[in-house]
């Protein structure tokens, strides 16, 4: 190999993967030993989350990554980016002017991985159950616009939505649309544990440990019917306590991929190391980092408070010092690259000033300084997310407006307090369900949202999302999704603070590295295969 950082640009606001040096999906083979892939990502069951797996109560990157390979749905992302292309389907499409109804054909021949056959029927239970189920947190809001499911014969789907929604066919790309046997999965209960059913391209097998996945191993399905080549036999993916764990294992050959979440000295060392067997390959990401509130808290109540932290913290000296070049300051919830972001924030705050902070606080009779509490995940986003928040914590004391402490929490602990409204302040991050602006806005702002946050605009949610989903082109739907943006950077309910890059390191023999992920973060397992080292 001549370079070692392959570098996958983004084309005209779509982020397409192109392959560079030894990289390549069509190389490989099947056979052989497993490849193993490893990832600081952890699953865990506990009390207040004992069905981890379940598509109807799933809602994070880590456990996606699991389903997309065992739980097929009507439509997939493709393997260059852009719109979603049938998959189980054979055929989908809205059959109304108004994007109001959908239908879908099944291929013919589809088997679950047990070899029962796939049905309409199966769709349709697979779709009513995660709605009737309504996890709380979990991913059902992407199935709020649909009325009914209406099945004919056993291969069509009807969906009847309850208004317009043209970004529909990139939810049915996701696990909550995932196609389920009904003798696997209760109608209204959640499967608990770590076993997961599908039509997928793997079957998988759990290693688990203390309520703890610590391997997944995916096989092959023979039964499989669908777009994907799989170059391989069976991946194995294993779970690292943190990135340096991880990066020795890859250094003494007990992995062979390394995917997220590594450390930005590692991916700096990789970077700066030609000679090394272990290749690193960057691709444009729709990741996000941001701040979140507890708009009911008596500290963060007052909008002022939310709007003098929007006018304080400095994201560029954030990012320079904690990131480097593996993240950009983001002034919307909306990445650049996608389309309809406005820089909502940056155009209300400007730079940043402590003067203009000041006049904020002393206009709503704010008594300085500000006591608060920043919570963040110590295990879930990385390394680096330590540092991250002793920045902010300096850059809102140094401005002498605040007095902040910072406190970090296991996932397993901070997810369900930051749901049960236990946080007043806290860090999270959003990898997206498909990249759309609309998947950067409603998760977090529309009537049932993820966070449980207490805040809801009623001309968010009532007019400018609708108005948004009416547009097939995207592009016409810009004035909607950057009223949306302009309310969020006045009211501040979430205050964004950058958007990363993606990498993974692998060594020299594996092939199809460069669609390893997609822009969605969503970790495409067949593509890795064998061939000869270079």
């Amino acid at each position: 190999m001549n370079r070692k950082t392959l570098v996958l640009p983004a084309v005209i606001g779509l982020l397409a993967p192109v392959l560079a040096a030894c990289g390549g999906s069509d190389g490989g083979s099947g056979g052989g030993d497993a490849i193993v892939v490893g990832t600081t990502d952890a699953v865990t069951a506990s009390k207040d989350a004992p069905a981890p797996l379940d598509p109807a109560y799933a809602y994070d990157a880590g456990i996606w990554n699991i389903l997309r390979q065992t739980v097929q749905t009507l439509m997939i992302q493709p393997r260059g980016e852009g719109e979603p292309v049938p998959e189980a389907a054979e055929s989908c499409g809205f059959t109304d002017t108004g994007n109001e109804r959908y239908a879908c054909k099944l291929r013919p021949g589809l088997k679950f991985a047990n070899g029962d056959a796939v049905t309409a029927q199966d769709v349709k239970y697979s779709i009513d159950r995660a709605r009737n189920i309504n996890a709380e947190g979990g991913p059902v809001g992407l199935l709020s616009t649909i009325d009914t499911v209406e099945t004919q014969g056993d291969r069509e789907v009807i969906f009847h939505l309850k208004t317009a929604d043209a970004t529909f066919p990139y939810k049915l790309s996701t696990p909550v649309a995932g196609i389920l046997n009904p003798d696997d999965y209760q109608p209204k209960t959640l499967r608990e544990g770590f076993d997961v059913d599908g039509s997928g391209p793997y079957t998988m097998s759990a290693e688990v440990k203390d309520d703890e996945l610590v391997s997944a191993v995916f096989t092959k399905n023979p039964n499989y019917k669908g777009t994907l080549k799989v170059n391989n036999d069976k991946v194995e993916l294993r779970t690292f306590a943190d990135a340096d764990a991880m990066g020795t294992a890859i250094d003494d050959g007990d992995i062979d991929v390394m995917s997220r979440t590594m450390s930005p000295e590692q991916i700096e060392k990789l970077s700066a190391s030609p000679d090394s067997d272990v290749d690193l390959v960057e691709m444009p990401g729709l990741e996000i980092r941001y701040l979140a509130f507890n708009t009911d808290a008596p500290t963060v109540k007052t909008k002022a408070v939310r709007q003098a932290m929007a006018q304080v913290i400095n994201r560029s000296e954030l990012v320079s010092k904690v990131y480097g070049s593996e993240a950009e300051p983001l002034f919307s919830l909306v990445p650049a690259s996608i389309i309809g972001h406005s820089n909502s924030f940056f155009n209300k705050y400007g730079d940043p000033s402590k003067t203009k902070a000041a006049a904020l606080l002393n206009r709503a009779n704010i008594t300085t300084p500000v006591k608060l509490t920043l919570h963040y995940t110590t295990d879930h986003y990385g390394s680096a997310t330590k540092k991250e928040f002793e920045q902010l914590q300096q850059q809102l004391n140094d401005s002498g407006l605040f007095d902040v402490s910072i406190k970090g929490e296991l996932w397993k602990t901070f997810r369900p307090a930051e749901q049960k409204g236990a946080y007043d302040v806290y860090g999270m991050g959003w990898f997206p369900d498909f990249p759309d602006a609309d998947n950067y806005l409603a998760p977090f702002l529309d009537k049932g949202n993820f966070l449980g946050s207490p805040y809801a605009n009623s001309e968010i949610r009532n007019t400018l999302i609708p108005e948004s989903r009416r547009q097939a082109d995207r592009l016409s739907a810009s004035t909607s999704l950057t009223d949306i943006q302009d309310i969020v950077a006045d009211d501040v309910p979430v205050l964004p603070l950058w958007q990363g890059k993606q990498y993974v390191a692998a060594r020299d023999d594996i092939t199809g590295t460069a669609y390893a992920l997609n822009s969605s973060s969503t970790l495409q397992l067949w593509e890795l295969g064998r061939g000869v080292s270079g």
